[in-house]
């Protein structure tokens, strides 16, 4: 029962993570956009700023200095893709 347990905050993360799943931009702030960056990490190139109400697919999440970043694709332009921050997605 123990070894069942302990994988359930795994099996969270790889769920709450699945690829191909419909996200939208939220809480990057009204005057603010969400930054679509090359990689997954403050250190990469950023692409383009997206307002909150963004609708995205999101691909695979990493987590990179204690911050899980998602690759993403634009819903609306799937060949336009990077990474953001998971803190800033939620469900459509």
């Amino acid at each position: 029962m123990m070894k069942s347990l302990a994988l359930l905050p795994v099996l969270l993360i790889v769920a709450g993570c699945a690829t191909g799943t419909g996200v939208v931009v939220r809480d990057a702030g009204p005057d603010d956009l969400l930054k679509l960056r090359a990689g997954p990490g403050l250190g990469y190139k950023i692409l383009m700023g997206l307002p909150d109400g963004t609708k995205l697919t999101r691909r695979e999440c990493v987590t990179e200095v204690g911050q899980l970043w998602c690759r993403v694709a634009l819903a609306d332009a799937p060949g336009v893709t990077g990474y953001v921050s998971a803190d800033y997605l939620s469900a459509r």
